[in-house]
């Protein structure tokens, strides 16, 4: 199976050395297509050697996952499996501690290369919720970031960010250059679909078919997840 990086780099050099690596950070409480759609969609376009799907433990800014850790890490190892471009990152289920991003992306680029370039995956509503996040002035310092911009966003961003998008942004994703320090947009037309409802439909009995690849649905019905308590 050809990789996303041969399929979606054609416009770069083929004698390019520097690794292109993205990261989608969620609780997948469960993984769904919307998120995996998303995840092949931005691989391909920006030719990645490799994108990350990254399974928060304790996420500050959202609510407590349903499920446990290793179940929730299990579908997504399961939805990924034979995508070349897909993979799946353990490290913050590995911590006692809260998922602070900017300490997850000082792992990661403590593992590569000085200039391999990282790219971080926001969706619109996270990033206009950056000035919240721990450290977050210091997140380009490691990474550039990748937004998921959709057509009926109707959120303002808040004025840090603003200022932000003046200094740092770069029209074109394709064109972001170096390891680290930009941002910019890649335009998405998202699956109406969430995790929430498909919590709740699996509580009322109803079936997620076609919402979460065959293999996740398996492992729901399988270990009886998301059920309504009797």
């Amino acid at each position: 199976m050809a990789s996303c990086a041969a399929r979606g780099r054609a416009e770069l050099s083929k004698a390019q050395a520097v690794r292109r690596i993205g990261i989608l950070g969620g609780t997948f409480d469960p993984v769904h297509i919307g998120h995996l759609r998303s995840a092949l969609e931005v691989a391909e376009f920006m030719g990645l050697d490799e994108l990350r799907l990254l399974p928060n433990a304790r996420p500050p800014h959202r609510d407590t996952p349903q499920v446990a850790a290793e179940d929730r890490l299990a579908m997504v190892r399961e939805a990924v499996q034979g995508v070349a471009c897909l993979s799946v990152d353990a490290r913050e289920l590995e911590r006692d501690k809260p998922s602070y991003t900017i300490e997850t992306l000082e792992s990661i680029r403590a593992e590569l290369a000085d200039n391999d370039q990282l790219f971080l995956v926001l969706g619109w509503d996270a990033f206009c919720g950056l000035p919240t996040w721990h450290r977050w002035e210091e997140l380009l310092q490691h990474c550039h970031i990748l937004v998921l911009q959709r057509p009926d966003a109707d959120v303002e961003p808040p004025d840090e960010l603003r200022n932000l998008l003046a200094a740092r942004s770069e029209s074109d994703p394709a064109a972001m250059s170096g390891p680290a320090g930009n941002i910019s947009f890649v335009w998405q037309t998202p699956l109406a679909v969430s995790a929430t409802q498909i919590r709740q439909l699996l509580a009322s009995g109803k079936s997620v078919r076609f919402l979460v690849p065959d293999a996740v649905l398996a492992y729901i019905e399988a270990h009886e997840l998301y059920r309504a308590p009797n």
